[in-house]
């Protein structure tokens, strides 16, 4: 079984994904990471994130078996990093790739799970069109200038909530627009608003949407 989840940034989309997965006892990716994963390898390897040729060889070199502990390196919320990943990701055959890696998380879930939860941009319209249950899990956009200054004030970042907002309502319309894999919610996606939504509350909505969609029925209490 598949569980797809998209929404833009700070949306709340990946404590939910990470939690929906903990509760069903299903394999998570967050789908995101792997491009900063990308990035990071090419800037480590001593090369330029947007050289097509550096990046397709990294996003080539990432396997299953080594993955989660990719993805755990903290050096991948560097701001540089999530610079290297913004250029990766208009690669196409960086996208092949990384494309290819993540219908095979889906199709073969890592440690006998009996199911996956994906996270990112584009699951439930290009990766996973076929998901058994989608959701788009978005806020207002205020709301999510408020979260993510919150999550750079804890990490230290000077940062003013106008430059926040002004930064995160560049990147959705980045996403939005853009030509490939564009953001947007799947026309079968069931939409959760997380704008007065605390973690527990939008945990309990996924829920029992997904019960109602897949009759997961021991997951419902």
């Amino acid at each position: 079984m598949v569980i797809a989840i998209d929404g833009p940034a700070a949306s709340g989309k990946g404590t939910l994904s990470r939690r929906l997965a903990d509760r069903l006892h299903f394999a998570h990716l967050d789908t995101g990471s792997l491009y900063r994963a990308v990035g990071l390898a090419v800037l480590r390897a001593g090369g330029n994130p947007s050289d097509a040729a550096q990046a397709t060889e990294a996003a080539y070199a990432l396997h299953p078996e080594t993955t989660p502990l990719v993805l755990a390196d903290p050096a991948l919320r560097a701001d540089e990093v999530a610079s290297a990943a913004s250029q990766v990701a208009i690669v196409p055959a960086v996208r092949e790739a990384l494309l290819a890696f993540q219908r095979d998380f889906a199709a073969y879930p890592p440690g006998n799970a009996r199911g996956a939860v994906l996270d990112g941009r584009d699951i439930g319209t290009i990766v996973c069109p076929d998901a058994d249950a989608k959701l788009f899990v978005t806020a207002s956009v205020e709301a999510r200038a408020e979260r993510r200054l919150k999550e750079l004030r804890e990490r230290g970042v000077p940062v003013i909530y106008a430059a926040v907002l002004e930064d995160m309502r560049e990147r959705d319309a980045r996403d939005s627009q853009r030509a490939v894999a564009p953001l947007k919610p799947a026309a079968d996606a069931f939409l959760l608003d997380t704008s007065s939504m605390n973690a527990d509350q939008a945990l309990d909505a996924a829920i029992s949407f997904i019960c109602s969609k897949t009759g997961l029925s021991d997951h419902c209490a």
